[in-house]
């Protein structure tokens, strides 16, 4: 059985074109699926700051300078301190709480260790309980304002400066800092490398 190939050429010429129409289409579901991938990341931004999850912490603004700060000496309130890790290495507060009065400046160190013989690059975020706290809670230097670069197995101590507000509500006696403290991107490349 022989097949003619006159036949054979209209049936060749429709699934040309059956196929070039659907490579084009696809080409059309893949550049727009790019660009909704692409769009994801400043709706995500946005939402996350929105609703105040995972929020890179820039320097926080508003917060008034310490001579200007009325200290409340009739109030205690207790920070507590946490610590969460993503990625290989140790990170914990060296005190886990404070009692302070509201108003008042106060200090407290996080370490942390690279335990990798590698450089690495890291972020830390916070949260706060309750979250109504969050607003009270003024950090006037804390290593979470910027990425941390982590030199192969080295240990660091990180201070956080803050006071917490004198308008937080008296009902609120206990306020817990929490960080996570993560890889940002993968491992860092020697200059040499």
């Amino acid at each position: 059985m022989s097949t003619n190939p006159e036949s054979d050429g209209p049936k060749k010429n429709a699934a040309q074109s059956f196929n070039a129409k659907m490579l084009g289409k696809l080409a059309v579901v893949a550049a727009v699926m790019f660009g909704f991938a692409y769009a994801l990341i400043p709706v995500y931004k946005q939402i996350c700051e929105l609703t105040g999850i995972n929020v890179l912490t820039q320097k926080e603004e508003g917060v008034a300078p310490a001579a200007a700060m009325q200290i409340d000496q009739t109030r205690l309130v207790t920070v507590q301190f946490d610590a969460n890790t993503q990625g290989p290495w140790r990170f914990r507060p060296v005190t886990s709480s404070l009692q302070v009065h509201p108003g008042e400046m106060n200090t407290v160190v996080y370490e942390v260790v690279n335990e990798q013989p590698r450089k690495m690059e890291a972020q830390a975020i916070p949260s706060y309980a309750p979250h109504e706290a969050e607003k009270y809670f003024k950090k006037i230097e804390c290593f979470c304002f910027k990425q941390q670069t982590l030199a192969p197995n080295e240990a660091r101590q990180m201070p956080v400066v803050f006071y917490v507000d004198p308008k937080l509500p008296k009902s609120v006696t206990t306020i817990t800092l929490s960080y996570t403290f993560f890889e940002v991107g993968g491992p860092v490349k020697s200059p040499g490398a």
